[in-house]
């Protein structure tokens, strides 16, 4: 992986700042994309870049290829959380329901922007003879997960886009896959209640959350000449939660 270069978006914080570190260590060019304030890993740089704007993210492509001269692995990593119950019913009434901006802005960021982000990048990858995408989709993508209709909506929506471009561009010698992540301890995973918390890790059979590290080795291998003949599938970073379901 030595001086490959990497994009890698949501790379402020959580799995996303892992998996930049991890790719940094292994000596690549790390170009780390978020929309907050972030760093900048060895040999790379942060650039701020709104992943739901095709013109912000084509003028970070711009950039990074003419600093590094093309581009090996992206790794559409954004996203985030606007949970509430489709509809909440109590005492015969309705007492809430998921808006329209709160589905709206789940589906721009973690199912528009991966599809923004891979679109921009994928012709630098065929010119240079081909590269690696990976997508952050969920074990809740796989089974759902209660109030979160908007947050599973776009994790299986990942799948199926990360199958379809396996099947389109495997040609150009460009391998997609998937990272299902269970539950991590990020700061996002952090703002569920404790209960939620408490019953998830109950169900993981390895009886704890996951670090972000984890998801972070998952990534590098899959990016990894190792995972050469490794496309179209989903790998599950999950603690064997899925088991436990």
């Amino acid at each position: 992986m030595k001086e490959r270069v990497v994009i890698v978006t949501g790379a402020a914080a959580g799995i996303g700042l892992a998996t930049a570190r991890r790719f940094a260590q292994d000596g690549c060019r790390v170009a780390s994309w978020d929309v907050k304030d972030g760093e900048a890993q060895a040999e790379g740089m942060f650039q701020k870049v709104d992943v739901t704007s095709a013109d912000s993210v084509a003028q970070a492509v711009e950039e990074v290829v003419a600093k590094w001269g093309g581009l090996n692995v992206l790794v559409n990593n954004a996203g985030i959380l606007r949970d509430a119950q489709l509809i909440k019913y109590k005492d015969g009434a309705v007492a809430g329901m998921m808006t329209d901006e709160q589905f709206d802005a789940v589906i721009s960021v973690n199912l528009k922007g991966v599809f923004t982000c891979t679109r921009a990048v994928v012709p630098q990858m065929i010119a240079g003879g081909g590269g690696v995408i990976l997508n952050a989709s969920s074990v809740v993508g796989l089974y759902g997960n209660f109030g979160q209709t908007n947050y599973v909506a776009t994790k299986a929506g990942v799948i199926g886009m990360t199958k379809v471009w396996a099947r389109e561009l495997g040609k150009f010698g460009i391998r997609v896959n998937a990272v299902a992540p269970g539950f991590i301890a990020t700061e996002m995973v952090r703002q569920m209640p404790d209960k939620i918390l408490a019953g998830a890790v109950g169900h993981t059979p390895l009886g704890r959350m996951g670090q972000p590290e984890d998801v972070a080795n998952a990534y590098a291998f899959l990016a990894s000449d190792q995972a050469s003949f490794i496309t179209g599938t989903v790998l599950s970073v999950d603690g064997g939660a899925v088991t436990g379901t």
